[in-house]
């Protein structure tokens, strides 16, 4: 996925759209944001793990240029939520009302 990585302005009025009101959709973006950072999260911890001694040897520590290529990678990537946005923008994301008072069920 080519998303743009820097800070851009969005228009508010086309993230509304396919919910009807901008709240809904900031909230929708930002539940997929979270699962986006937790994904991303738990990836790079396991890449990570790869890497941990036992051994208390400072040369190693600063040596270790593989760990560093990954965590400059992982720095490097869009922010979840624009990550999110773009999912959101390309109708790439499932989401499901719920109607208390009714009962019903409304998805998109």
């Amino acid at each position: 996925m080519a998303v743009n990585p820097s800070i851009i302005t969005r228009n508010a009025e086309e993230l509304a759209q396919p919910t009807g009101n901008i709240y809904e959709s900031v909230a929708i973006i930002g539940r997929r944001a979270k699962q986006i950072a937790t994904n991303v999260k738990e990836e790079l911890n396991g890449k990570l793990a790869e890497f941990a001694s036992t051994v208390d040897n400072l040369e190693e520590i600063f040596e270790n240029r593989e760990q560093i290529e990954i965590s400059k990678f992982y720095e490097r990537m869009p922010k979840p939520t624009s990550m999110a946005i773009e999912e959101f923008k390309n109708e790439e994301i499932f989401w499901k009302y719920k109607e208390i008072e009714e009962g019903s069920e409304q998805s998109r």
